[in-house]
């Protein structure tokens, strides 16, 4: 049975690491982080169960699951998704995505914008007021801190895996008991992969 006061396990593979961290309440019990740019499939289930040891938990007792949503890389999000849906669906728990954004913003005071590291010197950006998110872009860091500071918003601090980790939990908590949606990974831009331009064999009838 999940336990009260709700016991939540946040993690991250977005970026070049994997991260999680338990909450128990209002209080972190056990958080980790590992810098990584491959492994994190392998890595991610025996990381999160070894937050729950460091916090003398077990999966049975979780309340929820926070998973952070991007935008970053790819494969990272995709991992850490599955690895969100198919936990809530073992354990019978909900499973909340938390974006990026919302986990570097969280606590600020408003107006406030998040900015993600994106490829070719560009960032990912979304504006957080007391109306609600904005519509995440991808500008050049110089844009976006120009805009940013034009609207006198307050800037997101880079925080480290392990607090991205710990603001996902927190997020999680607070809106566990009406989430309906499962996780899904948030892409502000497509992939870099683009489909072959040679153009397929023709198959002949004998």
């Amino acid at each position: 049975m999940p336990s009260d006061p709700p016991l939540i396990l946040g993690f991250d593979t977005s970026a070049a690491h994997c991260a999680a961290a338990l909450l128990s309440g209002a209080e972190i019990v056990a958080v980790a982080a590992e810098d990584m740019a491959r492994g994190q499939a392998e890595r991610v289930m025996v990381l999160l169960e070894e937050t729950l040891g460091k916090g003398g938990a077990a999966w049975a007792d979780l309340t929820a699951i926070g998973v952070g949503t991007g935008p970053g890389n790819f494969t990272g999000i995709r991992i850490s998704i599955s690895a969100a849906r198919g936990l809530a669906l073992g354990l019978g728990i909900p499973a909340v995505g938390v974006s990026g954004f919302e986990a570097r913003a969280f606590g600020m005071s408003l107006p406030a914008s998040a900015l993600i590291s994106a490829p070719r010197d560009q960032v990912y950006r979304q504006d957080f007021s007391k109306h609600g998110a904005s519509p995440p872009l991808v500008q050049s860091e110089e844009t976006a801190l120009s805009e940013v500071f034009d609207h006198g918003y307050a800037l997101a601090p880079q925080i480290p895996p392990a607090k991205l980790a710990e603001n996902i939990a927190f997020i999680a908590c607070e809106s566990w008991q009406t989430t309906t949606l499962a996780p899904a990974p948030q892409y502000v831009r497509a992939a870099d992969a683009a489909p072959p331009r040679d153009a397929p064999p023709v198959l002949l009838d004998e």
